[in-house]
């Protein structure tokens, strides 16, 4: 069975407590690790908002939100939950907005003081400029800071510069949750727990990589903010980019948090750039039209939108390839992809290894060994072997996985989502999985000089049919190297 270790008591204000994110996943995270015997008694969950809101009707608000993220609720853990919970209508951005009921149930000991700033980017600096202000900041407060952290590279260094004023870099903690899921942390235990692969890892005998990160959903609810983000700002520059360079990096002297941001970094800044002769041949971006998922006819992107964004080019889906300039890795692409209204609903990662130098066993039967690693739905890992099929007088060779599903493997386990992981993590003063102010700057480098060389070029905006694997250009980005998508046989919408 898992073993959860409980953390020392500790305060936490969540900012924007009343959103999407925090009903979807702050609390009912919090609450599974109290559930777990995690958190203790003694600690504090303390909701900040705009909009006055009586205490029964927060705690109703919560057990709402908790409720329905779990199979089996709890309510005699929900009595004693209940009693950590305390909600306060502020708008941190006035100045004269008043503290003393917040100060009044926060511990006066130097135990952590968390702040989650569930709110959008640009709130960032006012809310950490009025909890300096207020006094709010003890010895152990730290502040937590969703991604994207930023538009681009000087908005970037803004809210890092302005979140630096009040607290120190090793109190910030940027989130990116899909560092917190099982699959993305066991890279780290892959390649270097496992003398079997670090001889393999590397352009002597990898092919190529491919990065997918795709979704059913569209942009429903998130319309201002997505239409001027799009796909590259909301998932590669954090997510795909993150997954990359986990696989990429060279061995870490240790799991301390500059050690792996160092060796991440590095990755970053060997990114191959774009050009205008490379831009439109190595990158595609497109946007759905209307289609079907599940049998269910879903409108397209810009039908969702406000007459004011009816012409919107905002781009809901990318391909890229790219490569990193260093001796492990030279020659070898990596493509990234992600999209919205998929056909499914699939993150993962693809290692093909390239084809034996000769084959014995005559046309048809030369498949490449490939290693995929699956982060959603299904967290596991496939190791496709070439085998042969049962049966006399004839050599057929077959590719089949040996396979790792964590939800067969660990049946008995239950074990954390990346929210209540991270959460954690937060608690002890754990780094290792959150980004580093210089990891934000080279991770929107990189992704600056992808969408300036895309302005240049006035880069042509595909169409493809909402419940599709995106437009066919895509298709034709790995066709003309020789290469194709993985099509995965196991995912689920």
């Amino acid at each position: 069975m898992a073993e959860f270790v409980p953390v020392g008591p500790f305060d936490i204000v969540i900012f924007g407590v009343t959103g999407d994110l925090s009903r979807q996943k702050l609390l009912p995270a919090l609450f599974h690790r109290y559930c777990d015997n995690q958190i203790d008694d003694s600690s504090r969950i303390i909701g900040v908002a705009r909009g006055a809101m009586e205490h029964s009707a927060f705690l109703d608000l919560v057990k709402q939100s908790c409720s329905s993220a779990t199979d089996s609720f709890n309510e005699q853990k929900w009595e004693k939950f209940s009693a950590l919970l305390d909600y306060f209508d502020i708008d941190a951005t006035n100045e004269k907005a008043d503290w003393e009921p917040v100060k009044g149930v926060l511990s006066q000991d130097s135990r952590p003081r968390i702040f989650y700033l569930a709110v959008a980017p640009r709130l960032y600096v006012p809310i950490c400029q009025a909890l300096g202000q207020a006094g709010l900041k003890n010895a152990g407060a730290r502040v937590v800071l969703e991604k994207p952290i930023g538009s681009d590279l000087q908005s970037a260094d803004e809210i890092n510069k302005g979140v630096g004023a009040v607290f120190d870099e090793h109190h910030i903690f940027r989130m990116d949750h899909y560092l917190g899921k099982e699959t993305v942390q066991n890279l780290l235990i892959l390649r270097f727990a496992n003398m079997l692969f670090e001889p393999l890892w590397s352009n002597r005998s990898i092919d190529h990589i491919q990065i997918t990160v795709a979704e059913t959903l569209g942009a429903e609810g998130r319309d201002a903010y997505y239409d001027s983000a799009g796909a590259v700002r909301d998932i590669v520059q954090n997510h795909l980019l993150q997954l990359l360079c986990l696989i990429a990096m060279e061995p870490p002297n240790s799991l301390d948090a500059e050690n792996v941001r160092g060796e991440k970094i590095k990755v970053l800044r060997a990114l191959k750039g774009f050009d205008d002769d490379n831009i439109t041949s190595e990158t595609v971006r497109a946007q759905y039209n209307s289609g079907h998922i599940d049998e269910n006819r879903v409108p397209g992107y810009v039908d969702g939108l406000p007459e004011a964004l009816k012409n919107s080019r905002t781009e809901t889906y990318a391909a890229i390839k790219t490569e990193i300039a260093n001796w492990r890795w030279a020659g070898v692409p990596f493509y990234l992809r992600t999209g919205k209204r998929m056909a499914k609903r699939r993150s993962e990662i693809v290692i093909q290894f390239k084809s034996t130098p000769h084959n014995l066993f005559g046309e048809g039967h030369n498949q490449p060994n490939r290693l995929v690693l699956r982060l959603q739905p299904d967290e596991g890992m496939q190791l496709y072997m070439q085998v042969k099929e049962p049966g006399p007088g004839h050599m057929s060779l077959k590719s089949i996985p040996l396979d790792l599903s964590y939800a067969r493997s660990f049946s008995a386990v239950k074990y954390p989502d990346a929210y209540e992981r991270l959460l954690m993590d937060v608690v002890r003063g754990n780094l290792s999985l959150f980004m580093g102010q210089e990891e934000v700057r080279a991770a929107w480098a990189w992704t600056d000089d992808l969408l300036s060389a895309w302005d240049r070029a006035d880069q042509k905006l595909e169409y493809y049919a909402a419940g599709t694997d995106g437009p066919l250009q895509a298709s034709l980005l790995l066709d003309r190297d020789g290469r194709a998508w993985w099509q995965s046989e196991e995912t689920t919408a």
